[in-house]
């Protein structure tokens, strides 16, 4: 592997402001060097700055701290030599494959024929020849990201940025299109001479990089980087392959700091993990039941549980802060409480869900102990948008706020009424 280095970070952070004004840190203090002939993974749960990293580096968002270069000069706006593909597609609608593709050219002032002539040749090898004169409408969600990978890769970077390039896409999709981009890197069809991919799939990165970095969240550092030797093409079932898998699950599940859970309990501002009650309730069922008998080790967890890492994640954060699970090395194991929760009927597994929630979750406390000061035992949801603003954009806020009200409503800690907005003791419907 060359030692040139392509891209370069050194101290960065990066802060945006709350609606109070204040700034709200989402990256702080990144060293990375990205090298020639090196492929590298980005992991983080959300709220870790992985997304707004890769725009840093594009050139797209400038960092508050700390510098950033592209082949040692400084990263100032976008940069010919770097392409980013986004996961959404980010196609324009009303133009054709062939005219989505050349875009980057145009902007370039290539020539219509040169264009032609080179998008082209990007389009068969992207195995869409014959599709150049089709609208975006027209293809499989597959079919379009291969056009927004095409789009990236026929200005010849040196460095590709993905960010979810294949989240967005059925498993054996997403599965087929990552082989084909590793096939183009290893054969040399490509003149990228890097690549970074944001990925929330273990696998996937396991599979495809030769350095993972992972991000701790809130604000987003790195805090920790795994080398791996194993030579490409890799196959998922190799005992090597299955063992990082295993490794990095740990690092991601590491239990934080002592205290830092704890603080959930005292902070209303604290980001709750975007969990639904029936995965919640799904995993904790998978758990007790055979084979795992209450302990699981989290990859098989996951083949079980047959949803992606991006969903179990948040699950796993969200039953460990309500006390029912816990991960330990790479392995998910019930509390004794969660063992009861399990083999409870419903209405005691709503009670249990309860308690735990204003134990452990200042929002929801909050949210309880103003509407029992209520004479009316109602209120409007928008103080408590207000307070999560606090701390949080008004988009983030929205979610948490969202989680808090299904969390609540399962346990019977609170109701909601979505079309007056209005937050209530559960009492108040009954007549």
């Amino acid at each position: 592997m060359s030692t040139n280095v392509l891209l370069q970070l050194d101290g960065v952070a990066k802060s945006f402001r709350s609606a109070d004004g204040a700034p709200r840190p989402v990256l702080e203090n990144i060293d990375f060097s990205l090298a020639e002939g090196e492929i590298v993974a980005l992991l983080g749960k959300s709220g870790s700055g992985k997304s707004t990293l890769l725009r840093i580096m594009a050139g797209l968002l400038a960092a508050d701290a700390g510098t950033a270069s592209y082949r040692g000069a400084a990263v100032r706006g976008p940069v010919p030599g770097i392409a980013m593909v986004f996961q959404s597609f980010a196609l324009f609608p009303w133009l054709t494959v062939q005219q989505n593709v050349e875009l980057g050219l145009e902007a370039q002032g290539m020539p219509p024929r040169e264009r032609d002539g080179r998008s082209g040749a990007m389009l068969e090898l992207m195995g869409l020849a014959g599709f150049g004169g089709a609208l975006p409408r027209e293809l499989s969600g597959g079919m379009r990201q291969r056009v927004g990978i095409a789009r990236a890769l026929v200005t010849n970077p040196d460095v590709l940025l993905m960010d979810e390039a294949f989240s967005a896409l059925d498993v054996l999709t997403g599965e087929t299109l990552r082989d084909d981009i590793l096939d183009l890197w290893n054969s040399h069809q490509i003149p990228t001479k890097g690549m970074l991919i944001v990925s929330h799939n273990i696998e996937e990165a396991v599979m495809m990089a030769d350095r993972i970095i992972i991000l701790s969240s809130a604000p987003g550092r790195i805090r920790n980087e795994i080398r791996i030797s194993l030579q490409r093409p890799r196959s998922a079932d190799a005992a090597e392959v299955r063992a990082l898998v295993d490794e990095v699950y740990g690092l991601m599940t590491a239990r934080p700091a002592q205290g830092a859970v704890a603080a959930a309990a005292v902070h209303p501002g604290y980001r709750l993990p975007r969990s639904n009650v029936s995965h919640m309730a799904g995993v904790i069922d998978l758990l007790a039941g055979a084979p795992f008998n209450g302990r699981a080790d989290l990859p098989q967890l996951a083949d079980q549980a047959e949803l992606p890492d991006e969903e179990l994640f948040p699950t796993y954060e969200a039953l460990g802060l309500l006390g029912l699970a816990y991960v330990e090395k790479g392995d998910i194991a019930l509390t004794p409480l969660g063992q009861r929760y399990a083999a409870a009927e419903q209405t005691l597994r709503q009670e249990i869900f309860g308690q735990q929630l204003l134990t452990h979750v200042a929002l929801a406390g909050r949210i309880r102990q103003k509407l029992e000061q209520e004479a009316s035992g109602a209120l409007p949801e928008k103080p408590f948008l207000d307070l999560l603003e606090q701390f949080m954009k008004a988009d983030e806020a929205k979610h948490v706020l969202e989680v808090a009200i299904e969390w609540g409503r399962y346990g019977e800690v609170y109701e909601y009424d979505f079309h007056s907005g209005l937050l209530k003791l559960p009492d108040q419907d009954e007549e």
